[in-house]
């Protein structure tokens, strides 16, 4: 097996830079541009990875300081990477500190600020400053991330996100202080400050705290699926085997893998890993490649044939000359593609990011320019703040900051209740442009277990007894074509016989002596090698089998041939209507496989799968989905092997099962627990709705802001009704996010009609 992949091309003065700091995708814009500003400097950031591609310079120096300039800190990767792991797990510890401090003191003080301003029994001398001193930890210290990165833009000239968030923070704070000072019946009328009924002040404390609220539950869920994003290429670099047996001299020591060279001897006894790619020189053995292709059945393999690094001999020993290193190596390859596929997906804008890039110096103009307007006009000051201040409060981004975390906090709940783990919004994004969706074959579509699914008998003895000698031979063995054949015969209650003489036939089979009678068990060649003639029964019997994609095995007893045993990989209940279900959905279903065409075609006919794809290599996997992508179709993945995570990174909504091996999840958008494949069409569906939820929350908080903004600038709105304005429309966008808690999935998908446009 070779990579017909070629490595994303790294020259000589290219590098990679650890990003901290960054916080939204805007900072990566900025981070992208300060780099592109240096001579020569070609450069991509990616936010999910905090990680910066720069090419054309030589000095990494020399974009770390430009990094700093821009307000950020950076340092070449691999420089102190425990500390790049710990910086980034310190910011999750601490957003969830700074989260779990603000929701328990955000509750009971929404709940005093209503209570106590709507029941004047209830009041108790200072009771309004009680709340405030209930709100300063949020407002400050919770909220200080949002704080901090608004001081750090402004003083760069730039607004992000942040700045909303911190600019709302304190105009509500703001305005709650000075409603208490001079917002009584009296003090506050040159300012035209309003009161609650009853004769309160008017105080808005329950704005500012349940801002800080959402905003960190937001920023705490992004920032550990951002971590997740970045695993998986360290989850697929700790496969490599970390020593190798090298043969020099005569003689065998343990070294580093890292020191081996091309030509280089290694040998590799069973249940090793093969430390590098390279080609066998001695011995036979059936390889096990399930880590690196998730296909089942054991590769025999002999002098002259290919083998990968971190596949594993399982019943031979082989010696093998070093081929490939360091990042020629099939798996280096494999990080090095997952890697460049996910620089793609952190270009991509998160919907609030760009409403806010032009929304915030809009509404910080518009509520200068009103206050100034209605002095050129003759107001007084009391009018022009009142008015001014109106402006920022119903411009105020609550619900624009609530539109996107609450619709993904109930649609990814409502997921997780039905089976479904989405990490994050750029599978939302992907999930309404996917026009077609590529299904792996092995432990996908079927159960990633060998079973003997035809035996043709071609001899003198019955199937029972053939059946019980072959078990017999093979119940010492470990592979998994030697459990198909004794789980055949357990399910039909037959007694399995002991086996004398036993031996292992690398590559090949086994040989036992079952009852007095030789027994062999296995290929073709095996037959061929001990010299047992080919009768044609059991020439036609092997081409039918072959014919069907089955994995061909052939029991010979005293030197003749008994039997012939298809086994194959059984398909799942669930898969035949989770792809009808794709098909209503419109999309276009392509089955990817390591295995043969023969085999490939059979799985797709049963599924009605009409286009098949044979042969895959695991690199090429990720190869097959950038071609249809450059074709300009919008490509879906779903895969559960560790050959499955290039192209999973590689595809613009990648899918894994997780059942499926842990390389595989960490490159997966979205994660199916469910065993049902219906899970697949489901996933799709409810990613739809969440991302149609998103856009009407986010039209309707930008359309409100647009629609109040003029009616507040002049004057018509108290900003006392401008907060009961702003708060109903955080209202109506959590009651609309709420809406996902209704999703239903498969089972009833009249409901979900809509989704599929």
């Amino acid at each position: 097996m070779t990579v017909t992949e070629p490595a994303p091309e790294r020259t000589a003065n290219s590098f990679d830079l650890d990003i901290e700091g960054m916080t939204c995708a805007a900072c990566a814009g900025r981070v992208e541009k300060a780099l592109n500003r240096v001579p020569g400097a070609a450069a991509t950031v990616n936010f999910a990875a905090e990680r910066a591609t720069v090419t054309g310079i030589e000095d990494a120096a020399q974009a770390v300081a430009a990094v700093e300039r821009a307000g950020y800190r950076a340092q070449p990767v691999g420089a102190d990477h425990g500390r790049s792991r710990a910086a980034a797990f310190d910011r999750i510890r601490s957003l969830r500190r700074r989260l779990t401090i603000a929701a328990l003191l955000t509750v009971p003080l929404m709940d005093a600020t209503i209570i106590l301003a709507l029941v004047p029994g209830l009041r108790f001398p200072g009771w309004e400053w009680a709340c405030v001193l209930l709100a300063v930890p949020i407002v400050t210290w919770a909220a200080a991330p949002f704080h901090r990165a608004t001081w750090n833009n402004l003083r760069h000239g730039t607004v992000t996100m942040d700045t909303l968030v911190s600019l709302g923070i304190a105009v509500a704070f703001g305005w709650a202080v000075a409603s208490i000072l001079w917002g009584g019946d009296d003090g506050g009328h040159w300012l035209g400050f309003g009161v609650a009924p009853g004769g309160a002040p008017a105080i808005y404390l329950d704005v500012a705290a349940g801002m800080t609220t959402f905003q960190l539950a937001g920023r705490y869920f992004e920032a550990k699926a951002r971590r997740r994003a970045a695993d998986v290429l360290e989850a697929l670099r700790a496969l490599e085997s970390p020593t190798a047996r090298l043969l020099r001299d005569g003689e065998e020591r343990i070294v580093p893998t890292s020191e081996l060279q091309i030509g280089d001897h290694v040998r590799v006894f069973p249940g090793e890993a093969i430390p590098t790619d390279g080609t066998v020189v001695a011995g036979r053995s059936a390889i096990d490649t399930s880590a690196m292709t998730g296909e089942p059945v054991p590769r025999e393999v002999h002098s002259g044939d290919a083998v990968i690094g971190a596949t594993a001999s399982t019943d031979g020993v082989i010696t093998v000359e070093v081929g490939a290193t360091g990042a020629a190596t099939q798996l280096a390859r494999m990080a090095a593609i997952a890697e460049r596929a996910q620089e793609r997906k952190a270009r991509v804008q998160r919907l609030a990011d760009r409403v806010v890039a032009v929304f915030v110096p809009a509404v910080i103009a518009i509520a200068s320019a009103t206050a100034f307007a209605w002095i050129l006009a003759g107001g007084s000051g009391g009018e022009a703040v009142s008015a001014a201040v109106a402006v920022l409060i119903i411009a105020c981004p609550c619900a624009l900051g609530l539109a996107t975390p609450t619709a993904l906090m109930v649609g990814i709940g409502r997921g997780a209740q039905l089976g479904i783990l989405m990490k994050g919004q750029d599978a939302l994004e992907a999930s309404g442009r996917i026009d077609t969706i590529v299904l792996d074959k092995t432990g996908t579509l079927t159960d990633g277990r060998m079973t003997v699914r035809t035996v043709a008998m071609v001899g003198d003895l019955d199937e029972s007894t053939v059946l019980a000698l072959a078990a017999g031979v093979e119940r010492p063995a470990s592979h998994a074509v030697a459990r198909a054949v004794v789980d055949r015969a357990a399910e039909l209650g037959l007694e399995v016989p002991e086996v004398d003489d036993f031996a292992l036939m690398p590559g090949l089979g086994a040989r036992g002596v079952v009852d007095g009678k030789e027994v062999l068990v296995g290929s073709e060649s095996l037959m061929d090698d001990r010299g047992v003639v080919l009768t044609e029964a059991a020439w036609v019997a092997a081409m039918g089998i072959g014919s069907d994609g089955e994995t061909l095995m052939m029991v010979a007893v005293e030197g003749r041939i008994e039997a012939v045993f298809g086994l194959a990989d059984a398909v799942k209940d669930s898969a035949a209507a989770a792809v009808a279900q794709l098909h209503a959905l419109g999309l276009r279903t392509i089955l990817l496989t390591g295995d043969g065409p023969a085999a490939g075609r059979a799985v797709a006919d049963r599924l009605g799968i009409t286009e098949v794809r044979a042969g895959v290599l695991p690199a090429g996997k990720a190869a097959a989905v950038a071609e249809l992508q450059e074709a300009g179709h919008r490509v879906a993945m779903v895969g559960d092997g560790v050959n499955d995570a290039a192209a999973l990174a590689q595809a613009d909504l990648g899918l894994a099962l997780a059942s499926g091996t842990d390389i595989a999840l960490q490159s997966a958008d979205i994660i199916l627990v469910r065993e049902d494949l219906s899970a697949v069409p489901d996933a799709i569906r409810l990613s739809r709705r969440i991302l149609r939820t998103i856009k009407g929350n986010l039209a309707w908080a930008f359309g409100y802001n647009v629609a109040a903004i003029p009616i507040a600038a002049l004057g018509l709105l108290n900003p006392l009704i401008a907060a009961a304005a702003m708060s109903l429309s955080s209202m109506l966008v959590i009651h609309n996010s709420l809406r996902l808690r209704r999703f239903s999935g498969s089972g009833r998908r009249s409901a979900d009609r809509r989704d599929e446009v």
